[in-house]
């Protein structure tokens, strides 16, 4: 329990590895043997939100007010008078090397410290104290903490069980947006921990948060009774389903957990306004899976529907091309065009990219690789439309 073992199919989310600040509570081993962590992230409001003024360098005037500028004119000078004196000698006659002066006061007021990530375990855990740990004290009454459990360095087909950075951006959207998503039922694709539906839930009237796997749902299930204190005072539902974007049906068996009802069903196809993804593009074979399952809800739908999907775009080298290259990112690009380029009588597809333009709500490093795209679904009169079998991203 105390070792994580990593294989060469062993990846490790860099939320995990980079964020600040943060102690990851090791709370009990889940059912298949993985350590389950316990993260807070805090939500950050107007008031702290960054502000461009933060950045500015410190100019030469206000260093000087500071009292940092003596130290500096000070160094300044006896580089200078080392520059026009002869090298200095020891008393043995060798060359005295001036050695390399310990932090300034400039350094310090100018370089940002490093925080290491602390990781720590608590004592094993009975059920009812486990219950008692996503009801931490510390959270009552705190509508500006988000609590995650998750694992880390997991096996790649167990990717959802971690926390991504596209569903950090895919949060920020949503809090920046709360007008567009008021009063709406949505669908989340690839939930995994649950974050994104739970911060969809803060504005939405219902969000179906979907996945497959009983054991990542369970998770999912244990996240959203950890966030009640976001979800309640707001009204918001999230009903936690399975969805597998390799099979045609929804799962109606009453005897399967987290399946669905009848009356679930008509409601999805019947209300849906929104469909929501974040990070699921990674394995061509799952993006075939991802977006046949899109244009089959779609089509379906009664009422025109909005995919907002969020994806980092990993580079790796391959043997293959001898060159850098993200294969799966140009899968998904490939996947976008035949999706738009789609002519069948039953749904028409428009694909754009979001400009990043919106504020960051949640503590995590907005890298460049980050995209967030939107395509827009309009149903159309239906003529004859095209089998799975024949659709251009089927596998």
């Amino acid at each position: 329990m105390d070792r994580i073992v990593f294989h060469h199919d062993t990846v490790l989310s860099d939320v995990h590895l980079l964020l600040p600040n943060t102690c990851h509570l090791m709370a009990r081993l889940n059912r298949v043997g993985q350590p389950v962590f316990i993260s807070k992230f805090k939500i950050l409001r107007d008031s702290q939100l960054p502000d461009a003024t933060e950045s500015v360098p410190i100019s030469a005037e206000e260093t000087l007010n500071e009292g940092v500028g003596e130290e500096v004119e000070a160094r300044a000078k006896e580089r200078e008078a080392i520059a026009v004196n002869e090298p200095s000698l020891d008393e043995d006659g060798d060359l005295e090397v001036m050695r390399r002066p310990g932090e300034s006061l400039w350094e310090r007021a100018t370089r940002n410290k490093v925080c290491p990530i602390i990781l720590s375990q608590s004592s094993a855990l009975s059920d009812d104290e486990e219950e008692g740990v996503l009801e931490d004290k510390d959270n009552q009454g705190f509508g500006d903490v988000i609590k995650i459990e998750h694992t880390m360095a997991t096996p790649l087909d167990d990717v959802g069980k971690q926390v991504w950075r596209g569903a950090f951006l895919l949060a920020d959207y949503i809090f920046s947006q709360p007008s567009i998503f008021g009063g709406a039922t949505v669908l989340e694709l690839g939930a995994g921990t649950g974050l994104t539906s739970v911060v969809m839930a803060t504005t939405a009237t219902k969000v179906y948060c979907t996945d497959v796997g009983e054991d990542l749902l369970s998770m999912c299930h244990r996240n959203v009774t950890a966030n009640r204190h976001l979800l309640e005072p707001l009204g918001g539902e999230i009903r936690i389903r399975q969805l597998d974007w390799l099979q045609h049906n929804l799962c109606t068996d009453t005897n399967v957990e987290f399946s669905w009802t009848k009356d679930e069903v008509a409601d999805l196809h019947d209300n849906t306004s929104f469909i929501i993804a974040a990070d699921i593009c990674y394995d061509e074979d799952l993006t075939n899976g991802f977006f046949r399952t899109v244009y089959r809800l779609c089509s379906s739908f009664s009422r025109p529907c909005i995919l907002y999907l969020s994806l980092e775009k990993r580079m790796n080298f391959t043997l293959r091309r001898m060159d850098v290259s993200c294969e799966a990112y140009d899968h998904f690009r490939h996947c976008l065009r035949q999706l738009e380029a789609m002519e069948d009588g039953r749904s028409s597809f428009m694909v754009e990219r979001v400009p990043l333009t919106f504020p960051q709500w949640l503590q995590y490093e907005r890298i460049e690789q980050l995209e967030l795209w939107k395509v827009t679904s309009m149903p159309l009169q239906y003529h004859q439309g095209s089998s799975d079998s024949e659709l251009p991203f089927s596998a």
